[in-house]
């Protein structure tokens, strides 16, 4: 006998990506980030859209590079609301990919896993490769009925209640991905809510959200360590309301022994002293002390002052993404996966404008990532706005326009995939002085 319908199905056809499915209410009229939940009879956020692309190609990646094994792929959506991450995963994934996998929802709302499931019948994998099931529970059980290779944390607020036991169930090479949207916390801007969830505090300049994203990988790096297993970020993403880190974690005595060489601190407006600690520490490039930079990073055992107002950290101080990883997600290779396919008889009435728009909205997100990856562990991400304040210059130069004139110096630098105008780049702090006042000169 046939299941009831929930309530208020069929509800509004929906389209992200390639992927096809119904809401309770249209997200074109219901706004866009946390502030959205409990908003109709199941919680769907559209800004996460971008996070949900770089998600299956990130793991097509993943799977490609053979980080995941040669068997069956275990993943698991942990907190899956619409059950739309794992549904675009299986979707839109090339079909000798999505066979290896073997996809769970997880969620606390037997309605959204419901929809979510009645969903997946209704649109199921054109290629009919993959596996998913619904799973009734918290994240923080149902990680642990067998190991995973793949676990998604994307919870309403901070992801630390579960960190450990996602991390405990990981196989013994596995990835994870974990979002929060407790932003202002992270970036420093609620100070307390920061010190007391993360021990860390953050310096509310054009960086924060930067070092947001490193505070959150120190978290999580210390909490792998506690179960001996080490980290290796694959891409760390700041957007819109969120800030969401993809990582490789590694079940390694040894790496979790040096965790602390990868934790340190970012002090701001540094000392002729502490530019000098950070080149001989390796964290800056060697460079004349004439013009002092805007920021520099600091190894751990470096002592700090808690009320010194320039130090952001504890934070993780190196690479915050993997350069392959990083350039596998280029916006051709986003449209070839994920970008819908205009058709003449549309069952959501699509117009070609629209299949264009998304189209467009697939490759937006995803924009600057891959060039970034050969800069990924560059020591400078700077902001031009803050460049042009900092050696009082007219307006800012163009983030293309620095890269290109350091490239011509023979360093490496790439336009940064950062919700403000950036770079990054090896080059010496001198060098990047003398570029940006050959672009805009001093006022």
């Amino acid at each position: 006998m046939e299941s009831p319908e929930p309530e208020g199905w069929p509800g509004v056809l929906h389209r992200e990506g390639r992927t096809l499915c119904r809401l309770a209410v249209d997200p074109a009229g219901a706004g866009s980030g946390p502030a959205t939940k409990g908003e109709g009879a199941i919680f769907h956020n559209p800004a996460m859209a971008g996070s949900r692309t770089r998600s299956v190609l990130l793991m097509q990646h993943a799977i490609e590079a053979g980080l995941l094994g040669d068997s069956t792929v275990y993943a698991l959506d942990g907190l899956s609301a619409s059950g739309l991450r794992a549904r675009r995963w299986l979707n839109e994934l090339p079909a000798d990919t999505a066979a290896r996998i073997s996809a769970t929802m997880s969620d606390m709302d037997p309605v959204a896993l419901d929809w979510a499931m009645r969903c997946h019948e209704e649109f199921p994998p054109e290629h009919g490769k993959g596996e998913l099931i619904a799973h009734l529970g918290d994240l923080r059980k149902t990680v642990l009925e067998h190991g995973r290779h793949w676990v998604d944390v994307d919870p309403y607020g901070s992801p630390l209640p579960f960190l450990d036991t996602a991390i405990q169930s990981l196989a013994r090479r596995g990835v994870m991905e974990v979002s929060a949207t407790d932003s202002a916390a992270l970036t420093g801007s609620s100070k307390n809510a920061l010190l007391r969830r993360y021990g860390a505090r953050v310096r509310t300049d054009g960086l924060a959200h930067d070092s947001g994203l490193r505070v959150l990988l120190a978290t999580v790096a210390r909490t792998a360590a506690r179960h001996d297993r080490s980290i290796e970020p694959l891409m760390s993403i700041w957007e819109s309301h969120h800030l969401r880190v993809s990582l490789r974690v590694v079940r390694t005595v040894e790496g979790a022994n040096r965790v602390e060489g990868s934790l340190g601190w970012r002090v701001g407006s540094p000392t002729v002293e502490e530019v000098g600690l950070s080149i001989s520490a390796g964290l800056h490039p060697e460079t004349t002390l004439d013009s002092l930079p805007m920021h520099c990073f600091l190894p751990l055992s470096h002592p700090v002052e808690r009320s010194d107002k320039r130090v952001s950290g504890p934070l993780w101080i190196g690479p915050i993404g993997q350069s392959e990883a990083m350039a596998s997600l280029t916006e051709e290779r986003a449209l070839e996966i994920c970008g819908p396919i205009a058709s003449e008889v549309d069952a959501v009435g699509w117009s070609e404008k629209d299949f264009e728009y998304e189209r467009r909205r697939i490759a937006r997100s995803v924009r600057h990532i891959s060039d970034e990856a050969a800069v990924i562990d560059a020591p400078h991400l700077i902001l031009v706005d803050d460049l042009s304040s900092w050696l009082g210059s007219g307006s800012p130069p163009s983030p293309s326009g620095m890269v290109e004139a350091l490239r011509g110096a023979g360093h490496r630098s790439a336009v940064a995939h950062y919700g403000r105008p950036a770079f990054r780049t090896d080059a010496p702090w001198d060098v990047i002085v003398g570029a940006a006042r050959g672009l805009q000169p001093p006022m």
